[in-house]
This record gives structure tokens, sequence and C-alpha cells, in this order.
């Protein structure tokens, strides 16, 4: 929000919010900053505090063995895709015909 500001008044305007309740915010005064800043500083705030919470509750959930993450789909392929490649098999078919990224490819070829 402070670059977009700082670019509106770089060309000499000003921001007027309308829609706050009764009042209006008006950033070319000193007053209208001060409340932008605080609004902004807010919500700023109350993110950093629902990243937290998230984070403890996926903590907690790992401790519970209830998370435990993203299914690697691809990996459960990696016999296949060996499979087709010492078959001769083109890359791009492989991971056409088993429905994976090229990263995907690779990561399963490096599987032991």
């Amino acid at each position: 929000m402070g670059d977009l500001l700082e670019q509106i008044e770089a060309k000499g305007a000003g921001l007027v919010i309308l829609s706050m309740g009764n009042e209006r915010v008006d950033t070319s005064t000193a007053t209208g900053k001060l409340i932008l800043n605080m609004m902004v500083s807010v919500a700023q705030f109350e993110r950093e505090m629902m990243k937290e919470r998230q984070v403890e509750g996926i903590k907690r959930a790992q401790a519970e063995g209830k998370y435990k993450g993203r299914v690697p789909k691809a990996m459960k392929q990696a016999d296949k895709v060996k499979a087709l490649v010492a078959g001769g098999v083109d890359r791009l078919k492989i991971q056409e015909q088993l429905g994976m990224s090229k990263a995907s490819y690779y990561r399963c070829l490096k599987v032991a």
C-alpha cells in the first residue's frame, strides 16, 4: 500500500477513501496519512497473527498424526518411469502418459 500511495503522491494527487462509515480518509492531510498508516499496520498485524495460528494448528495436527502433507503422486510411479525409459520411450510421451511434470520425471529417475 505504501508504494501505491507514494506513486499517487509523486504525481501530485491524493487518495480519498469515502467508504469509512460517516468519516472519510484524505491522504493529502497529515491526519489522513496517520489513519491510513494505522489501518495498514493493523491489517499487517492481523495477517501475521493468522500465519502464526496456522503454523501452530499445523504443528498440533502433525503431533496428533492428522496432518501429513500432500501425497507425492509422481514418486509412486518411479518404477513405471524407469521401465518406460528402459524401453526407449521418449520423455515427453512418458510425461504425457503418466501425467507428470518435467521436474517430476527427472526426480523419478534419481530414485535408487
